[in-house]
């Protein structure tokens, strides 16, 4: 039996870069955005049954964003608004080879005013429940966000992370591997990508900080490799997949995109009891595929595809 997905954090508006005219002056375009909802979006997308828990603020923007998720098929029952914040913002500046960097309007912005109790009861009985590590960010949020996420594992959900490190929304690099790296214990699944391998694991090797938290408890590691596709492991097998090249237009989202896959093929199977190392190879090359297309086109969530493009 197929499980559901639920993601929980921030859904907001990426203003991302997308020309420089003459005098200097940047255009920007509003893509709806936030690491869990372009997860749950890019799951959907490849058949999925997926659902986001989070706040957005009573705004166009807001609006805009619900809109996005219910295009998607995305289950809203759980998104919360609030007139205290206005919709969180994220800048998105993209250099000439694609790399983005990210600024924040978040002082406070609605993601951080997720109400606890309403979400527990959204989230309870999901069979996957994912989440990054934006939402802890803002001590409040995140003792709320770490309560729902210890909730939901005592009630037998299969927890997914991906720490999707953003410097400038942390007081400091050592804050930020602190609160990061407590989360672990409750996580059954995690992305990191080769970037932050050091920063959750002391580690600098995909396969070093692979078997560093493995041996924390997680069940699955998946570490990205950028254009050199993606390393595996579990306790008992472990590999590489090969990328696709493509020529890039923007990396925003290609993670998202990546986890999602490897999410909805997870969910069909129904558990993550006894994978094999074929299996693995399988929905790697699977979610490899899927993050190239979405890294060829503008965008995070207008750029995922659908499971027709894949097949």
């Amino acid at each position: 039996m197929a499980l559901k997905i639920t993601t929980i954090g921030e859904v907001l508006v990426d203003l991302t870069q997308t020309t420089v005219d003459s005098n200097s002056i940047i255009s920007f375009a509003a893509n709806p955005g936030g690491a869990p909802a372009n997860v749950a979006v890019a799951a959907s997308r490849l058949g999925a049954s997926t659902a986001f828990v989070g706040c957005i603020g009573k705004d166009s923007f807001g609006e805009i964003l619900k809109k996005t998720l219910e295009d998607n098929k995305v289950d809203i029952k759980g998104l919360q608004q609030t007139d205290k914040a206005s919709t969180t913002l994220a800048v998105v500046t993209v250099s000439k080879d694609g790399e983005r960097s990210f600024s924040f309007l978040r002082k406070p912005g609605a993601d951080l005013l997720i109400d606890e109790e309403r979400a527990f009861k959204d989230v309870k009985g999901t069979g996957m429940l994912h989440f990054g590590s934006v939402s802890l960010t803002d001590p409040a949020c995140r003792k709320r966000i770490i309560s729902v996420v210890k909730k939901a594992k005592e009630s037998g959900s299969i927890i997914t992370y991906d720490p999707n490190y953003r410097s400038t929304l942390w007081k400091g690099e050592e804050e930020a591997v602190k609160q990061m790296r407590k989360v672990l214990p409750f996580c059954d699944i995690v992305k990191i990508s080769n970037e932050e391998t050091e920063l959750l694991t002391g580690k600098k090797t995909a396969k070093a900080a692979a078997e560093a938290l493995i041996k924390k408890g997680v069940s699955i590691v998946f570490v990205t490799l950028g254009k050199d596709g993606a390393y595996f492991k579990t306790k008992v097998v472990c590999g590489t997949v090969k990328g696709y090249s493509v020529k890039v237009a923007d990396t925003n989202g290609a993670g998202d995109t990546f986890f999602g896959a490897l999410l909805s093929k997870l969910a069909k199977r129904g558990n993550i009891e006894n994978l094999t190392e074929e299996e693995l190879r399988e929905y790697v090359d699977f979610a490899n595929k899927a993050a190239s297309i979405t890294t060829s086109r503008k965008g995070a969530i207008p750029a995922m595809p659908y499971l027709e493009e894949l097949l």
